[in-house]
């Protein structure tokens, strides 16, 4: 799955891609194409920002769901771990 949310910059309209678990309240980033500076708040009225920062919620919810899913589907195999991860031989 991928980790990546799209934000639309507000002064040039050109599209990049941010790591979502970057995208919180009080975050900044440049613009690669304009270089203007993006502020993201959760008081913001801009559209872009508030869409980026939505998305950026949803996917890091999926992603700890999926996460989770996938230790809880681990630690139910019933195999015997040892610390190094690896199945124990015993």
């Amino acid at each position: 799955m991928e980790d990546r949310v799209q934000v639309r910059c507000t002064r040039c309209k050109g599209v990049f891609r941010e790591r979502a678990n970057r995208i919180e309240d009080g975050f900044s980033r440049q613009c690669p194409t304009c270089e203007v500076v993006l502020f993201f708040t959760a008081e913001t009225s801009d559209l872009n920002i508030k869409r980026a920062m939505r998305d950026a919620r949803e996917l890091r919810k999926k992603l700890r769901d999926a996460e989770s899913e996938r230790l809880a589907a681990r630690t139910s195999s019933g195999l015997p771990r040892n610390f190094s991860g690896r199945e124990d031989p015993s």
